[in-house]
């Protein structure tokens, strides 16, 4: 301990007498370590920190499966009971959905955000409220007094945290629907399906309703717990086989789908989120060993200063060893002196990552510097100190004491030695530069070509906003008709707006719903084998406001009212995919809307075409879509759509008003642009390309501060050849070849080597590229290009100075 005491002080010492080096160190380290330190913050909260209910690798969700489907389709409330009543592998199986509303009272409506669920959830999440009590079976069923239970945020911010909320009620929704507070949830906790806050559960049947009996409703997906003992694999053999029985039980009713079981902690996270943390995370890290090579550069060049120190300390009976610990020590300090600043600045990176993080990304609210992240920044401190400092420790404790005491000694075997690990550092940057600055060339090109898709509208001065009617108060279709119908008119007449429209569910918005439908004429498909599509209800003006383009056919009109003909427009996709060499318009569907087969709407008439719109994302493919007159089938809830004349802003204010006036009571959310949901639904992709670039930028400026340091170091100590050859006549050019050559061959072997390992890395990126292959080789070509020259320019500037070099100091130098 006393030795250690003594190397500790004696290279705080060192360091204090070289304080560029060691700022310059540091502060290489503290921006490495702090940025690796602020991405792991993120991967512990998200990836590595257990969902935060008791044995959670328990927990498992089901949802419905089938080839002609979506992999996570929702199921219906009788599929529940017959899961819930036939599995052996299972327990506490629960049901749940997202859900929000409004919370009416004397103050401004609140919006909520939170889940209805079934009675089963809080002992499958082994879940117990704060105060209160949970609801109970018998209060989850359709007709059952309607109760609630509240966020902790909310109990505090809206009542003051009075513990006598429990027994009271308070009205939800438009309508001001009184429920009573049977409890309040615990702090921090949040559903499993929601990114952010969890502000109330309701009881599933309340919500539900008539659909509880209607085995063609799909709308939630089933969360449960494994029984002790059992496995994931076991439960999913059995409850495939459930579905195939209740398949075969009920062959007439509704759309079968099946089953699919996944892990709670898998759905809460997603394979494309692990895999993006995890390439961020190697994506930094190859960034700290750029920048533990260009410090390992820094210490081999005060080992040549240091020579004659540490022959002495070996003369003096210094075992090779011991100096090895005490240039160790040195380093170790070094890194834990960064490790220290770096961890100051990965408080502010935590802030910044998470103020520029997509918002849905999952437990973002847990995302803090906490003893996990400390110790990872200490153990990443220690194993960087040891990664850049060991071998430039070994090349200095390798004394040829003869050489030493001659005069003019300078260790020639060591130098070469040293010369050859400085060009194994260069070479090993430039090959994990070109690695990092391919994988962000693939993301930013791939980011690139997401951005120039066409979505199949014009979002440029278009705004939205949802209104939602409630039932209560606009019970029947014919008075929710009129009343929307009021406030499309109303909001037309707000100056600066060109038109307006109604749309369910918006573009982009988040919210899908798929209709199952026949086709008249064609022989009955069995009930599992019957096709769906995309449903979207809109007004006559829809495909005006959007600038959609109506391929063939018309658009909806006056003619399309309630009590005229039924009809459908459906998107070149739906045409393709089941009229391919036909010509839809005119043919007739039979649109089922989850509803069994003896319960589907009349026939509508195809009446036109219109392009494909990408309403999931501008990186989700157009699906079969069909659009419906919303006059004859009016949704309680719709989105307003409204385009404002070019040269114009600021209609939205208006737009609400407009809203209010036919009603003053309902309640008006945030108005959102077009453009804004457009760049949203790519916004986890633009999160890594412009993360990803940022380091690769960093990389290469590394990159070139090492390459110009080894290069300016070597001009340094070849002073005296380079005079020599320029006394025997060299030219400055040759000169100048000379170095930049030596440079080149280096420069050209770690891009050699950097090609290899991209080849191998970006595969991993596979799933997060559009329109790009991981082996796209103008991404290849350009990045190579541009490395090599930025090197080349980082050994150009010692290069010139090296021709300046006067021969006759140089000799005399000698």
């Amino acid at each position: 301990m006393r030795t250690l005491w003594q190397d500790l002080r004696y290279g705080a010492r060192t360091l204090a007498k070289n304080k560029g080096f060691t700022l310059v160190s540091v502060l290489v380290l503290a921006v490495g370590i702090g940025a690796n330190s602020a991405i792991f913050s993120v991967v512990n909260a998200v990836l590595l920190r257990p969902l935060p209910y008791p044995e959670p690798e328990r927990l498992v969700v089901l949802w419905g499966d089938k080839e002609t489907n979506e992999s996570h389709a929702v199921v219906s409330y009788p599929d529940l009971e017959d899961w819930r009543a036939q599995t052996r592998t299972l327990e506490d199986v629960s049901a749940f959905n997202q859900s929000a509303v409004l919370l009416q009272g004397d103050a401004e409506p609140q919006p909520l955000s939170g889940a209805n669920v079934s009675a089963e959830l809080f002992s499958a999440l082994r879940v117990r409220p704060a105060l209160g009590r949970a609801f109970t079976r018998e209060e989850d069923r359709n007709g059952a007094p309607p109760v609630i239970l509240i966020g902790h945020g909310l109990w505090q911010r809206r009542f003051n945290s009075d513990p006598k909320i429990v027994g009271q009620q308070i009205r939800i929704g438009g309508g001001g629907v009184p429920m009573t507070v049977l409890g309040v949830l615990p702090a921090g906790f949040t559903f499993p399906a929601q990114a952010q806050r969890t502000d109330f559960l309701r009881p599933m049947a309340q919500t539900l309703g008539e659909r509880t009996t209607m085995r063609g409703s799909y709308s939630m997906p089933v969360l449960a717990r494994l029984k002790p003992g059992v496995t994931a694999r076991e439960a999913d053999a059995e409850m495939r086989a459930v579905a195939q029985r209740i398949e075969q039980q009920y062959p007439d009713e509704g759309f079968r789908l099946g089953q699919r079981l996944v892990p709670l902690e898998e759905e809460v996270i997603g394979s494309g989120l692990r895999r993006s943390l995890f390439v961020l995370l190697g994506a930094v890290g190859l960034v700290l060993l750029i920048g533990c090579a260009n410090i390992a550069h820094l210490l081999l060049a005060r080992a040549a200063t240091r020579y004659r120190e540490m022959a002495i300390r070996t003369a003096l009976g210094a075992s090779r060893r011991r100096v090895i610990r005490q240039l160790l020590t040195e380093s170790l300090l070094l890194s834990l002196v960064g490790g220290g600043l770096g961890l100051l600045l990965a408080m502010w990176g935590v802030e910044l990552l998470v103020a520029s993080s997509p918002v849905d990304i999952p437990r973002l609210q847990d995302v803090a510097l906490d003893a996990r992240v400390v110790a990872f920044t200490l153990s990443i401190s220690v194993l960087t100190g040891i990664v850049f400092g060991l071998a430039p420790a070994l090349q200095a404790a390798r004394v040829d004491l003869n050489d030493v005491l001659k005069e003019g000694g300078r260790g020639a075997s060591a130098g070469a030695s040293r010369s050859r690990l400085r060009a194994a550092l260069v070479v090993a940057e430039v090959a994990l530069s070109l690695v990092l600055l391919v994988g962000a060339g693939l993301l930013l090109k791939s980011f690139g070509k997401l951005t120039n898709v066409d979505p199949g509208f014009d979002p440029q001065g278009v705004t939205a906003t949802t209104v939602a009617l409630a039932r209560q108060k606009y019970p029947t279709d014919e008075r929710r008709l009129a009343t929307f119908s009021e406030i499309v008119a109303r909001a037309q007449n707000v100056p600066g707006v060109e038109s307006a429209a109604l749309i369910y569910p918006l573009p982009m918005g988040g919210t899908t719903t798929a209709n199952t439908f026949v086709i008249e004429g064609r022989p009955e498909p069995a009930p599992g084998d019957k096709p769906s599509a995309n449903y979207r209800a809109i007004s006559p003006d829809y495909f005006r406001v959007m600038r959609t383009r109506i391929v063939r056919g018309r658009a909806f009109d006056a003619r399309d009212r309630a009590d005229a003909p039924p009809v459908a427009i459906v998107n070149e996709s739906f045409a393709r995919r089941h009229f391919a060499g036909e010509e839809p318009l005119g043919k007739r569907i039979f649109i089922e809307r989850g509803a069994a087969d003896d319960e589907r709407q009349p026939a509508r008439e195809i009446v036109g075409v219109a392009a494909d719109v990408r309403h999931e994302g501008l990186d989700a493919p157009a699906g079969a879509e069909f659009y419906t007159p919303f006059a004859q089938a009016p949704e309680a809830s719709m989105s307003l759509v409204v385009r404002e004349r070019e040269g114009f802003a600021g209609a939205s204010a208006g737009v609400r008003e407009a809203i209010r006036q036919v009603d003053r009571d309902q309640y008006v959310p945030a108005v959102k642009t077009m453009t804004d949901l457009v760049a949203g639904s790519v916004a986890r992709r633009r999160f890594n390309a412009l993360l990803t670039g940022l380091f690769a930028a960093v990389a290469l400026l590394l990159a070139s501060i090492g390459i110009f340091g080894v290069t300016a170091y070597t001009v340094a100590m070849r002073t005296h050849e380079i005079g020599v050859r320029m006394a025997l006549g060299a030219r400055a050019v040759d000169v100048l070849r000379l170095v930049v050559w030596q440079g080149l061959r280096l420069i050209l072997l770690g891009v050699g080597l950097g090609l290899l390992g991209s080849l191998a890395v970006t595969r991993v990126l596979a799933g997060m590229l559009y329109g790009v292959t991981p082996t796209d080789a103008p991404t290849f070509a350009a990045v190579s290009l541009l490395l090599t020259a930025v090197a080349l320019a980082a050994c150009y500037v010692p290069a010139r100075r090296a021709t300046r070099v006067d021969p006759m100091v140089a000799l005399r130098y000698e």
